[in-house]
């Protein structure tokens, strides 16, 4: 499907400032956001795709030049002479490694001198989650429990892979050296290669007798519950790294935890790094004269003040109230939007009224 003009999606013109690019997206965000009453899920992620490359100066210029290719919307065949792979995604200029799979690896390993050594200390596979929080979870921080089925310690051995009271002993197929070499017949006459030992994973040693838990695994699998700290203003997107709480491995190192962290959009509030904006809306009769309103904030409903004369599109700022800084105890400020309403539908009264004041 063709996509929309990114400044059509906001309905903003091309010489658009940043001011009313900004303006112009939380509007859009707000009317169709997801969880309002006739929001719509698709325009939303249309509206956050545009705004993401307008609000980018650079973005916005490459936008301009080449449309949707110059940010990465198209990646077609561009045909002609030059760079062979100048229309496939934009390797021109980077360092691409290509994968040849394993069976040409190893042909290649053997050809061009390769025999792979003993391994280096093994450690045990990272492992990736992903955390949803609510926005206010985001903006506050928690504690919260992980619940995860693991490769943990096995709780028998401890992690020696040994049955307890036996030992290790000196791997009888390398003699301790955790390598084998081989002789392969090639094209080219008979290639010595060298390789890991099979029998001990190039460690050199293996266990007088296996473990009776884990058979010699060196773990178990068992659910575990991580105690996960999220500080207060993390962002979507963010990830947080949990040293040595990944899966374990026999005789090896535990593997990192990486939590991915995914903040669920709200209904009244966006957000721009530390501030949080909303928009409120006043009457045109109590923005001509002035008054007070009830704003939504994180921290509950303030009153805030509206001077006479108000325009539609003014924004008002409230001190303390946005996203807290990670690396200190300040907070950003929360950004109002008022929105003066114009009436649609006017009584006989109301219409005198008015045409009195005109």
């Amino acid at each position: 499907m063709t996509k929309r003009d990114y400044y059509e999606v906001l309905g903003v013109s091309k010489s658009a400032s940043a001011d009313e690019i900004k303006k112009a997206y939380r509007r859009a965000a707000v009317k169709h956001h997801p969880d309002k009453e006739g929001g719509d899920e698709t325009k939303f992620k249309e509206v956050n795709e545009a705004y993401d490359v307008l609000k980018d100066a650079q973005k916005r210029q490459r936008y301009d030049q080449f449309g949707h290719a110059g940010v990465g919307g198209s990646s077609g065949y561009s045909g002609g002479g030059g760079n062979p792979f100048g229309g496939f995604g934009g390797f021109e200029g980077q360092n691409i490694n290509f994968d040849f799979g394993e069976g040409l690896g190893d042909i290649f390993g053997q050809f061009f001198g390769g025999g792979s050594s003993r391994r280096a200390p093994q450690r045990g596979r990272d492992v990736e989650v992903s955390l949803q929080l609510t926005f206010e979870e985001a903006v506050f921080g928690l504690e919260h429990n992980l619940e995860l089925e693991l490769e943990d310690t096995c709780s028998h051995c401890k992690g020696s892979t040994v049955e307890p009271g036996y030992e290790l002993k000196t791997c009888p197929t390398c003699h301790g050296a955790g390598q084998q070499t081989r002789v392969m017949n090639t094209m080219f006459g008979p290639i010595q290669q060298t390789v890991t030992c099979e029998d001990c994973d190039g460690r050199g040693k293996v266990a007088e007798k296996k473990c009776s838990v884990c058979h010699g695994k060196g773990t178990e699998r068992r659910k575990q519950t991580i105690k996960l700290k999220i500080p207060a203003g993390i962002d979507d997107g963010a990830t947080i790294r949990v040293s040595g709480r990944g899966e374990a491995i026999g005789r090896g190192e535990k593997g990192d935890l990486y939590v991915h962290i995914r903040v669920k959009a709200h209904k009244h509030f966006t957000r721009e790094g530390d501030i949080i904006l909303s928009e409120e809306h006043v009457g045109m009769v109590d923005a001509a004269l002035g008054t007070e309103i009830d704003v939504r904030t994180v921290d509950g409903v303030v009153r805030m003040k509206v001077p006479a004369g108000t325009q539609s599109g003014t924004d008002f700022k409230l001190s303390g109230h946005g996203v807290p800084h990670l690396r200190s105890d300040r907070r950003g400020p929360q950004i109002v939007t008022v929105i003066v309403d114009t009436p649609t539908r006017l009584n006989r009264k109301q219409r005198e009224l008015l045409e009195q004041l005109r």
